[in-house]
């Protein structure tokens, strides 16, 4: 049976969905991703650029990624065109159907260091049989389809959780591509001094890369261009400030990297979609 290009199972506000898509051709995704959903991400044939919080990892077709809900995170081309992938989303809420034994050895890969899982053989054609075994219900919708839907959700987040148990936090699978390894520098770098005033000639002399060649390369390995990983890396920080502390919004901007509050608020509401003041509000409101 063929799999039409697009399918899709629940929404966004739900506590799991599933997005699956064949794509021909080049393609980036044009949208940053910073959202509350655990990922579980799974190529089924071509190649990306994942970068996920301040590493790019080459993904290639058989690899599992995993990505923890509210860490900054983008696929980009590697140059070689089409691409099969699957996402598998999942909230907070959807562990509160498992006992508390069970749910954390669910939310286990989520809470380690590992991102990407290279599979052999044998576990690759275990994953596809059970993704292809969901979205074949999700796109024929059979009677009681939830039921085995929701069984795959699980049994690939029981599969993911086995596999990283006693895995280490860096490892030959994760290995990635001299250029992808050096960007990877670039942004860690990033992360640790986004307090400090960087600029592309600034980071282009400390890494010893032209501008253009660091502008151009940082972008196809991350998704990112450079003042807006920066931009990113700043916000992230506002954004925990305004959760944990009770600073005001002006010294948040301010202990972020921000030298000018009202480029503070126009880079927060892009990238939160919301106000500063209203993103501290609904933090306020939980307690």
């Amino acid at each position: 049976m063929n799999l039409s290009s697009e399918l899709r199972y629940g929404q966004s506000h739900d506590p799991f969905y599933t997005e699956y898509n064949r794509r021909k051709g080049h393609f980036s995704m044009a949208a940053d991703h910073m959202h509350g959903h655990h990922e579980l991400y799974y190529l089924f044939g071509g190649e990306r650029f994942y970068f996920i919080k301040d590493r790019a990892y080459l993904v290639q077709a058989g690899d599992l990624v995993i990505v923890p809900g509210d860490e900054v995170h983008k696929t980009s081309d590697t140059g070689v065109p089409h691409h099969e992938r699957v996402v598998l989303y999942y909230d907070e809420r959807y562990f509160a159907m498992f006992d508390e034994t069970e749910a954390e050895l669910l939310r286990s890969p989520f809470r380690g260091t590992r991102r990407l899982l290279r599979l052999d053989a044998p576990e690759r054609l275990r994953v596809e049989q059970l993704l292809y075994g969901m979205l074949r219900e999700i796109q024929d919708r059979p009677p009681g389809s939830g039921l085995p839907i929701r069984h795959a959700a699980a049994e690939l987040l029981l599969f993911a959780a086995r596999r990283t148990l006693g895995a280490a936090s860096e490892s030959a699978e994760e290995a990635s591509s001299p250029t992808a390894a050096k960007m990877t520098e670039v942004a860690r770098h990033i992360a640790a001094h986004f307090r400090e005033r960087l600029t592309l000639d600034e980071l282009s002399g400390r890494f010893y890369l032209s501008p253009s060649y660091l502008s151009r390369t940082f972008k196809r390995c991350t998704g990112f261009g450079i003042a807006e990983y920066v931009g990113i890396t700043r916000i992230k920080e506002a954004q925990r400030l305004l959760r944990e502390t009770d600073l005001r919004i002006t010294e948040v901007s301010e202990d972020s990297g921000f030298d000018n509050f009202s480029h503070f608020e126009k880079v927060f509401k892009t990238l939160a979609r919301m106000t500063p003041r209203d993103y501290r509000a609904q933090f306020r409101r939980k307690r």
